[in-house]
């Protein structure tokens, strides 16, 4: 099966490049405000601001302490039955169950302890290599950044 270019996005990492299948099947406006951002130039120069070595990769915070988002309202959750594990790009949270908003988090190993409580929006279909070698550290001494995140269908 080919990948759909309006549901892939491609990665460039300081680390390497990352694609990303989006699942509107599971989390349909939570991958509507993904490529929104992504085509806004949102995640353009952000750092991975916690990286927890077995655990996952966190990045979308603009102030890149974990503390912001995107102008944009707050999502409503659309918690799923697919499991965190490696691979799998899922939405950063508050407390409160509707307060994803641009933070998202790759888990570099299993994690499925999170399941049914955070929103799986994707899973990395290559370049994991990439996410494995970001800086770890809460935050990292020398973060690591997203270059660019681009919706494969822009992308001539």
């Amino acid at each position: 099966m080919s990948a759909d270019p309006e549901n892939t996005l491609l990665v460039t990492l300081d680390t390497g490049d990352v694609v990303i299948e989006l699942r509107p099947d599971l989390a349909p406006g939570h991958v509507a405000r993904i490529k929104e951002l992504a085509r806004e130039g949102f995640y353009d120069g952000i750092i991975f601001h916690r990286v927890i070595n077995g655990f996952m990769a966190q990045a979308g915070c603009p102030q890149g302490r974990g503390t912001g988002g995107s102008s944009k309202p707050d999502l409503q959750a659309e918690f799923n039955d697919e499991p965190h594990v490696e691979g799998v790009c899922s939405m950063a949270r508050t407390n409160y169950p509707h307060s994803a908003n641009s933070q998202f988090f790759i888990c570099i190993d299993e994690a499925t302890f999170l399941d049914r409580q955070y929103t799986v929006w994707g899973k990395v279909t290559s370049g994991m290599e990439a996410v494995h070698a970001l800086p770890k550290g809460e935050p990292p001494r020398n973060p690591g950044k997203i270059v660019s995140m681009r919706v494969a269908a822009d992308v001539a």
